[in-house]
């Protein structure tokens, strides 16, 4: 409906380029007017892309919650500090080193992913 809305509203400007003769002032309503729709836009987009992220992060703290052995301290890490991020970021990517180089000892390549042996 806004889509429908808009195109009019382009339209009927284009229909009325040659009443005024195509002047400045006729230019510069839609241009004023777009940048506007745009500025307004913008906030739009942002307050949806905060709830999505919002209800996502709710999500995965339900799914950490959930699983069985999960680390529940992790479940509101958005609420930490920058300087505490980085060192949980660090711990994590040293258990993740940590199991590439024993898939490596087994004889996995580092880019494999693992499958199941034939019965």
């Amino acid at each position: 409906m806004v889509f429908a809305m808009a195109c009019a509203i382009i339209l009927v400007w284009a229909a009325t380029g040659p009443l005024f003769g195509y002047s400045d002032t006729w230019q510069l309503a839609i241009n004023t007017g777009t940048t506007i729709i745009t500025f307004l836009m913008v906030f739009v987009i942002q307050n949806s892309q905060n709830r999505d992220g919002a209800a996502l992060q709710i999500k995965l703290d339900e799914l950490i919650r959930a699983l069985e052995g999960a680390e529940n301290a992790l479940l509101d890490l958005e609420e930490l500090g920058d300087v505490e991020l980085e060192r949980i970021r660090l711990e994590y990517g040293a258990l993740a080193e940590k199991a590439r180089k024993e898939l490596k000892k087994v004889g996995r390549a580092k880019h494999d992913t693992p499958h199941e042996e034939p019965a």
